[in-house]
């Protein structure tokens, strides 16, 4: 009787790891296509790159309350301060080392669509930091894709430069430093296995 108690916890154990892997298994996914950006400033050329953005988890429903907390009684630094050793994937344009994501969270449009807002600490060049630009009040890069879950296709919109702000009844404006948002197009979605 001991022996077929400890082969059925043991079957038991294994079904509930097979069962988190796959979970994990689920929020393992690639995004890739094309980012169509505009210029801003004195240079307003447009540019085309590639992009590939893997994500490799997403912040939990507490998490998400909690940083909205955080902003709600400080502001976006505290925010960031907050996020920033957050390590759930990485977004790249064109091939280059990319940061990580902070923040991930996805969920299903009123057409069925599954809507993945990203929000990332951005990367500022040697000139913002040493000359005091005010884009520098822009800490925060944000990637907004809808895709088909049938296709695995859809487009998004991506702010390079997006500061943060609360809102009344728990909402959240996010600006972007630029004219207009660059958009995500072509955009293909892959899950991945562990």
């Amino acid at each position: 009787m001991k022996r077929l108690f400890g082969t059925f916890a043991i079957s038991v154990l294994v079904l509930v790891l097979s069962s988190i892997s796959a979970l994990a298994q689920q929020e393992r996914m690639t995004i890739t296509g094309s980012a169509l950006i505009f210029g801003t400033g004195a240079n307003t050329r447009s540019t085309t790159r590639t992009f590939t953005m893997n994500i490799n988890g997403s912040t939990s429903s507490e998490d998400v309350q909690r940083y909205l907390t955080v902003l709600q009684d400080g502001n976006q630094d505290d925010l960031l301060r907050a996020i920033r050793r957050n390590n759930l994937g990485s977004f790249s344009l064109g091939g280059s080392l990319g940061p990580r994501l902070n923040a991930v969270v996805s969920d299903q449009t009123e057409d069925g669509k599954t809507r993945i807002r990203i929000v990332f600490e951005r990367w500022m060049n040697l000139s913002e930091v040493r000359f005091g630009y005010r884009s520098r009040d822009y800490p925060f890069s944000y990637i907004e894709v809808i895709v088909d879950p049938k296709t695995g296709r859809g487009e998004g919109t991506y702010f390079q430069a997006a500061r943060i702000r609360a809102r009344a009844n728990n909402t959240v404006e996010i600006e972007d430093f630029g004219t207009f948002p660059s958009r995500l197009m072509g955009v293909r979605l892959r899950r991945r296995s562990a």
